[in-house]
């Protein structure tokens, strides 16, 4: 029989409203900025601050058994381990593994009056600030779920929840941990991942696949130093004009289709089958979400084509440029070099080692003009796309989101990479996963305004709980 789905609900309510607000409100105030934003983040003390108010609130959950450390290795950020035994002896053999992360995302510019990074500001039923949602709250409810379950009647296996500190730079640290801990861990058969998102806040959103990501920096030089532009311009050529030639290597100014043949993959027919049954039920637009101004159209309108783009087409995207002064102080300069920061996205099955050595080859082949072009600052991070759902996954699922929202389950492909999942589906690949996460319409994670919806959070919460206790019954 399943828990008790009404009691579960009740039981996270409770704790969302009285525990894990304040502390995820307390949460926010760290500017706890993940190491590839922050080189200095152990002397600054902020990841240390957050790791402790986590595993604080951790210990004191009245959960029998539970036990936690912070696990350190040298020159790496801090891991997380909360190990809560089974419930029963009859399913002591079996492992449910919860991830999430405390890292943060840099400031941003842009948040509207009201409100910032730092501060958390509750406005009605959504709680703004950096981290909240991407991925505070996860630890919070990763436990609460598991305390639902036994107000409501269930039972667990073991339970490993791991919480990691450099997710927001790549996940560089967890293969150590991980590995430091694989006794520890032991084998998991369900794997329960909060750091991913939802197309409403009107059911259960079921994450099937994530992208890759390939990043680097393209930096193109012409000077050894800035000179006067009307003395120069016309005989020594632009940097960022070069650049612009390279790029249209890589990028069709145009259409934005990438140039890079690696980075296609043939997208399987039964992802193509659920993008068009997502696309079925979406009440608006993907790009509905986006805070798009007065004007502006979306690359397309069709909407099984955004969530195709979104999800199983590569994608780039130019974050961050190196090499230019304010306008305000601007000078009539002939700048000696320009940098650009790509991010290209990949679908979930291309190999994003393959393709960044085709990106660098496209971006320092045969420079123009004879320019200095160097590539550095790389990355290079798998996707992941999920096993079939065993059955009774799937009803659990199905199950638990028509009773707490009153709507079926969906499954549909994220365009976020979680570098964690790839790993973690190659370690433990006979291993079932439910990748859910808060992060909805306008929730703007790593962009200003960030926010976490409560009711949809303490939702999912209870349908966590529903899950480790069917997972139990199987």
């Amino acid at each position: 029989m399943p828990i008790d789905r009404g009691a579960a609900l009740a039981h996270a309510d409770g704790v969302w409203q009285r525990d894990i607000v304040p502390s995820l409100c307390d949460f926010i105030r760290i500017p706890n900025v993940s190491p590839a934003f922050d080189a200095d983040w152990e002397a600054h003390g902020h990841m240390a601050r957050a790791v402790d108010l986590v595993s604080g609130w951790c210990a004191a959950r009245p959960l029998p058994g539970l036990t936690w450390f912070v696990h350190e290795l040298p020159g790496r950020t801090p891991l997380l381990c909360v190990d809560i035994p089974a419930s029963h002896p009859s399913v002591a053999g079996e492992t449910v593994l919860l991830y999430g992360h405390l890292d943060k995302q840099p400031e941003m510019v842009g948040w509207r009056d009201g409100l910032g990074p730092w501060e958390p500001v509750l406005e009605g039923e959504r709680l703004y600030g950096r981290g909240g949602a991407d991925d505070g709250y996860a630890a919070f409810a990763s436990l609460t779920a598991i305390e639902s379950l036994l107000e409501a009647g269930g039972t667990h296996g073991r339970c490993v929840v791991l919480i990691e500190a450099s997710e927001e730079s790549g996940s560089p640290d967890l293969p150590a941990h991980v590995d430091a801990l694989a006794e520890r861990i032991g084998t998991p058969s369900l794997v329960i991942c909060l750091d991913s998102g939802c197309a409403d806040y009107e059911r259960l959103w079921v994450t099937s696949s994530l992208r890759g990501l390939v990043s680097a920096r393209v930096t193109v030089q012409v000077l050894s130093e800035g000179v006067h532009s009307g003395d120069a311009s016309g005989i020594v050529p632009s940097s960022f004009r070069l650049l612009r030639q390279i790029l249209d290597r890589v990028e069709d100014a145009t259409t934005g289709r990438v140039l890079i043949p690696e980075a296609f993959v043939t997208i399987p027919p039964d992802r193509v089958d659920q993008v068009r049954g997502c696309a079925a039920v979406m009440t608006e637009l993907l790009s509905a979400k986006f805070p798009l101004v007065s004007g502006v159209r979306p690359v397309t309108d069709d909407a099984v084509e955004q969530l195709l783009n979104r999800t199983w087409r590569p994608a780039l995207s130019y974050v961050g440029a190196d090499g230019w002064p304010p306008t305000a102080r601007a000078g009539n300069v002939l700048r000696p070099s320009t940098s650009l920061l790509l991010s290209l996205r990949l679908p979930p099955t291309a190999a994003a080692a393959d393709t960044l050595a085709a990106l660098t080859d496209a971006l320092t082949a045969d420079p123009p003009n004879g320019a200095h072009v160097t590539v550095d600052q790389t990355e290079a991070s798998p996707g992941w796309n999920a096993p079939s759902f065993a059955p009774w996954l799937w009803h659990a699922l199905d199950q638990a989101s028509t009773t707490v929202f009153g709507a079926p389950a969906i499954a549909y492909g994220e365009g976020g990479s979680i570098p964690f999942m790839g790993m973690l589906g190659e370690r433990f690949p006979d291993a079932q996963f439910m990748i859910v996460g808060v992060l909805g319409p306008h929730s703007n994670a790593h962009g200003p305004n960030e926010f976490i919806d409560l009711p949809y959070a303490t939702r999912l919460t209870a349908i966590v709980a529903d899950v480790i206790d069917a997972h139990s019954r199987r």
